[in-house]
């Protein structure tokens, strides 16, 4: 299995097919007014930096960080196929996207996610990583339906 992660263009089309995908899991599981996954003009953005996962050529995930500020990033559109789920590549999406924060100097990773029983795996997944719960950030107010986690990052 060759799997490449690396800078994609969010408007192409099997991108836009699976943030579409993704964005429908977050209506179809959180609020409305309490969804903040970034339609593709939000992942165009100059302060975004958008991630694809490929294996062997075909898109299976995907991941963005946002600058915050000069040493804050957040972590934004992290989504696996559901037929790939639970073969590793979440985590190796993860550790590319932590380490790209990294080559571009942040210092803290930061992210938003849900808190109902099907973001459960992804909270795991971050937890394992070193994330932990904080407070709302970057704009976000507190809600029962959004968990608010960090990572410090350390150098290396």
């Amino acid at each position: 299995m060759t799997l490449v992660i690396a800078v994609e263009d969010p408007e192409s089309e099997d991108v836009r097919a699976l943030l579409e995908i993704h964005r429908r899991f977050s209506f179809d599981e959180t609020p409305p007014e309490f969804v903040f996954a970034l339609p593709v003009e939000g992942l165009v953005e100059p302060d975004v930096t958008f991630f694809g996962v490929r294996v062997e050529g075909t898109l299976v995930g995907m991941g963005a960080l946002r600058r915050i500020d000069d040493t804050h990033a957040e972590l934004k559109s992290m989504h696996v196929r559901a037929a790939e789920r639970r073969t590793g590549i979440g985590r190796e999406l993860l550790t590319h996207l932590l380490q790209a924060a990294r080559a571009a100097g942040f210092r803290r990773v930061s992210l938003e996610t849900g808190t109902m029983g099907a973001y459960a795996p992804a909270r795991a997944l971050y937890v394992s990583a070193g994330f932990r719960p904080c407070g709302a950030f970057g704009g976000y107010e507190p809600s029962p339906y959004n968990t608010f986690m960090t990572l410090e990052l350390v150098a290396g």
